[in-house]
């Protein structure tokens, strides 16, 4: 009777060890779940940090960029047709850019153009947006308060039948009535002067634009 008890005994203390021993390798497993877990998420969280790092590097390059004044100046041809000579940036940046000329020829600007499908508008636009529908290949007629109404009115007649072309008014510019596209831009006297039509045959879509057959509708209106 007593060799039974003791024989039972070892069985049930055999079992209870076995039992423990499942525990420990259940709590071990988890404890390799968790530690896994855990290397994940630090993993990730450089990951993350990396992106963000780059990112706001980025930014601080494109804020750079928009307080560049670029280099470079104007020659002016025989034609009368000033061209820039330097660099023109495009970076596509949410800040402020300061050009070196008025209205600008080019350079960084914002993300969203100028709707430039023959539109004039009564009020000046954003020289960063006016800037990106030049990249497209749009000429932007503008002209300031010493134009001639009846040449306004004209030339924005004209520029009504004409795809990417844009016009808006400039009061800043040195002169009264200005012709610009990428990297060119010229001065006439009137709506009358043949080089009206000489800018508009060279420079839309011309062969300076960066992005050939890019929109010039989609963009921002007035």
């Amino acid at each position: 009777m007593g060799s039974a008890n003791k024989t039972g005994s070892s069985a049930d203390r055999r079992a209870r060890i076995e039992e423990m021993r499942r525990a420990e390798r259940a709590r071990e497993r988890r404890k390799r779940i968790v530690t896994v877990a855990a290397s994940v998420v630090v993993v990730a969280g450089l990951a993350v940090g990396g992106v963000v790092l780059l990112q706001s590097q980025s930014g601080d390059k494109a804020s750079a960029a928009s307080d560049d004044k670029g280099s470079g100046g104007f020659v002016t041809g025989a034609d009368g047709v000033r061209t820039w000579k330097g660099t023109l940036g495009r970076t596509h940046t949410g800040k402020t850019v300061s050009y070196p000329m008025e209205p600008p020829v080019g350079g960084d600007h914002n993300p969203v153009w100028q709707n430039c499908n023959g539109d004039v508008y009564s009020k000046p636009v954003n020289n960063m947006n006016a800037v990106h529908s030049l990249e497209h290949g749009a000429v932007w007629v503008t002209y300031n308060s010493k134009a001639p109404k009846a040449d306004v009115d004209a030339l924005a007649a004209k520029v009504g039948k004409t795809p990417y072309t844009l016009m808006s008014p400039v009061e800043d510019q040195k002169d009264p009535i200005m012709l610009s596209a990428w990297a060119h831009q010229r001065t006439v006297k009137s709506v009358s002067d043949p080089a009206v039509d000489a800018f508009l045959a060279q420079f839309v879509q011309g062969s300076q634009t960066p992005e050939p057959g890019a929109a010039c509708t989609g963009g921002l209106g007035q």
